[in-house]
């Protein structure tokens, strides 16, 4: 279902050209300081507008129609919305029946016996991103004082090195292409001890919620699949003192499913784009043939450019979930 949580409960609603998306939290604690102004800062990090971005501007202001009063959370259930202002959906009347390849529609279609709403991709869509960017500027406001994040991107399409990707950017959209990317998300001043065995570890918290992304299509943690390849003597974390500090962090500040009081370093590897603006060949269900699709609308050439502030704030709702227990 469109939920996600056991004592921080998330129910995620709406379409990319419906009238509004939003998100409802459950069981955030009373007196906690909010004002819509509070989310301003993560929001702005996922709007558009830089280079590789998607034409789309959206305002993205919040509007906070539940669970506050008098500038503070009340324990009732908080609901905050988002208008969508700036569609085109005429852009997508190409793609009911002739499936962009990569993409839902087609899954859609068959799951929901057609229908779906499939402009923009629907409730599929990465608009939806938004009101997890919400939850987790709540989440945060849930998490101990000295908890911090560090959240970057370190790779887009393969490449590692920053000083290139506006490059990289302008020649895939010269290509009428895109690129995947990954995000790494460091969190420091955990306590030691969250975490819960066997089903409900940070890891398997976190990455569900990662996965929850639609871009998402790989996560690790620590050393992740490079560990694989390394020994034990060369992988291992040996411990410096009473507090837990390890010489190196390959575990990514996870033991056993539990912290470990080191940082928690996980990565998202996200897709390119599948949107893209070269034609290509993909099945038309109007016609039952294999025909070229030109897809119209705006797009991301590298969606882990918005990806970064999402990715942080999927691991700080799994998180703030486990913390409440």
């Amino acid at each position: 279902m469109n939920q996600y949580g056991n004592n921080f409960r998330l129910a995620i609603w709406g379409e990319s050209h419906g009238p509004e998306v939003g998100i409802t939290m459950d069981g955030v604690p009373a007196g906690i300081p909010l004002s819509e102004a509070d989310f301003e800062a993560d929001l702005s990090r996922r709007r558009s507008g830089a280079a590789g971005t998607t034409p789309r501007r959206e305002a993205d202001l919040p509007r906070i129609v539940s669970g506050l009063y008098n500038g503070y959370t009340t324990g009732a259930p908080l609901t905050v919305t988002f208008a969508n202002t700036n569609t085109r959906s005429a852009d997508y009347a190409n793609l009911e029946r002739h499936f962009r390849p990569s993409h839902a529609g087609w899954v859609a279609f068959r799951k929901f016996g057609g229908f779906n709403d499939p402009r923009g991709g629907g409730h599929f869509s990465a608009r939806l991103t938004v009101a997890l960017v919400a939850a987790g500027v709540v989440a945060k406001k849930m998490l101990p004082e000295g908890v911090d994040f560090t959240t970057r991107l370190t790779e887009i399409g393969g490449c590692g090195d920053p000083e290139r990707f506006g490059e990289l950017l302008r020649a895939a959209a010269a290509d009428h292409d895109s690129l995947g990317g990954v995000v790494e998300c460091r969190v420091g001043g955990l306590p030691v001890g969250i975490g819960e065995p066997f089903f409900d570890s940070v890891e398997s918290r976190i990455a569900h919620l990662l996965f929850s992304i639609p871009a998402v299509k790989g996560v690790e943690f620590g050393s992740g699949f490079a560990g694989s390849r390394l020994r034990g003597s060369e992988n291992n974390d040996p411990i410096m003192d009473r507090d837990g500090h390890t010489a190196t962090n390959h575990a990514g500040g996870i033991n056993g499913g539990i912290t470990n009081g080191n940082d928690v370093v996980v990565r998202a590897a996200l897709k390119p784009t599948p949107s893209i603006a070269r034609p290509q060949m993909t099945y038309n269900l109007a016609t039952d043939r294999v025909e070229p699709l030109e897809i119209h609308g705006r797009h991301d050439v590298c969606v882990a450019l918005r990806g970064v502030v999402v990715v942080e704030a999927a691991v700080a709702i799994a998180l703030a979930d486990l913390l409440r227990r």
